[in-house]
């Protein structure tokens, strides 16, 4: 079958997979926009491949290649981040308590998709039940604060150490599985979590939640305005910026990178194995943690509900769209991930259409990520052709 002729056929399918949300009339006007998307790239594609666009084609993509690299080039620079960080900290003088509370949302989201990426971007370990350790962490608080009337500062220690070693409790099992093994694996370890907490009552009081939980103090000052909650979160978010940056370019960090590009080889080299996957379940778990009990003191209130294999997906999504293995590639997937949506709310039915779609286009036009990481299996890849040239010659 040609390219156009499929086109039809991928308007129907679009417009099928919108009529449950959109109803029948706006799914085909669906299906036609898809259509004609997909006539207009088929078009511009056979052009190319006659050569009545390869001069344009190529000016384009050069443009866009150099726009990338620019990007990349200045995200590195510690100007930049300074006055990065400058706007930041006066930013909450500027919003509303709304918007101030999407943003402690976002920098809560910036420390589970970190977590995540080292073990996804560092370690190339397919986590899908990543939740489940940022709902220890906030249980870990919730029911330390409702017993024993644990204050917050020693409390994020302790669900810190405990999202940490169910982190190393889930990386024992499957230290010899990889690819989908390893996926299907901590997607059911995530799901035994949350019907743990959905099913055990007497401790965590199963779907009604944890209700009064206490607000962080700073000194004599109760930490309850979303203001507040600013601060603390952008001061949590340096510090795991700062150590997720420095574990990235430590000799372990370099352990991960070679574990994830060939485990055989790097187990061949002297890597410890056993030792580089428990440590990085358990880091990537412990900033889950962190992030949890932020959220459990924030919220004052958590139920199961809160920590669903979609919350998996979506900080999957972040790590994925903004660069694995890049730290502001995932910082920038996480704003674009929580603050478009929340610019976008009049579309919130087509919400999960429209990621869907972005994320098959990121596969497809720069599977590497926004913002791709330094180094790493794209960078040896692009040098290959230079070499094999080089060694023909």
């Amino acid at each position: 079958m040609s390219a156009y002729a499929r086109v039809p056929l991928i308007g129907l399918w679009f417009a099928f997979l919108a009529l449950p949300l959109a109803g029948w009339k706006n799914s085909l006007w669906i299906g036609l926009g898809c259509a004609l998307v997909v006539l207009v790239v088929s078009v511009v594609r056979a052009s190319a491949q006659t050569g009545f666009l390869v001069g344009p084609a190529g000016r384009i993509k050069a443009g866009f290649t150099s726009a990338w690299g620019f990007i990349e080039e200045k995200s590195y620079d510690r100007r930049y981040w300074s006055l990065f960080l400058l706007l930041i900290i006066a930013l909450p003088w500027t919003l509303d308590r709304y918007s101030t509370d999407v943003l402690v949302i976002t920098g809560i989201y910036i420390m589970l998709a970190l977590g995540l990426n080292v073990v996804v971007g560092f370690a190339g370990l397919l986590d899908l039940g990543y939740v489940a350790f940022y709902a220890v962490g906030a249980y870990s608080y919730a029911l330390l604060n409702s017993w024993y009337w644990l204050s917050f500062w020693p409390a994020l220690g302790v669900g810190v150490a405990c999202s940490a070693l169910f982190g190393i409790i889930l990386g024992i099992p499957v230290l010899r599985l990889r690819g989908d093994y390893l996926a299907i694996v901590t997607l059911g370890f995530g799901e035994i979590i949350r019907l743990v907490l959905n099913n055990w009552d007497n401790v965590t009081q199963g779907p009604n939640g944890i209700l009064g939980i206490g607000r962080p103090y700073l000194g004599d000052m109760r930490l309850y305005k979303p203001m507040h909650f600013y601060y603390l979160v952008l001061v949590l978010c340096i510090i795991t910026i700062f150590i997720v940056n420095r574990l990235d370019k430590s000799r372990l960090g370099r352990a991960w990178a070679a574990m994830r590009e060939d485990e055989t080889v790097a187990e061949c080299v002297g890597v410890n194995i056993v030792y580089t996957k428990l440590s990085a379940f358990a880091f990537g778990a412990a900033w889950a943690g962190f992030g949890g009990v932020v959220f459990s003191a924030k919220q004052t209130f958590i139920s199961p509900e809160s920590f669903t294999f979609f919350e998996s997906v979506i900080i999957l999504c972040m790590v994925v769209l903004g660069g694995m293995a890049s730290i502001p590639g995932v910082m920038l997937g996480v704003f674009i991930l929580t603050v478009l949506p929340e610019a976008l709310r009049e579309l919130t039915l087509f919400r999960p259409m429209l990621l869907g779609g972005a994320m098959v286009l990121m596969m497809v036009l720069r599977p590497q990520g926004l913002l791709q990481a330094r180094g790493g299996r794209h960078h040896l890849e692009r040098d290959e052709p230079q070499g094999e040239a080089g060694a023909g010659r």
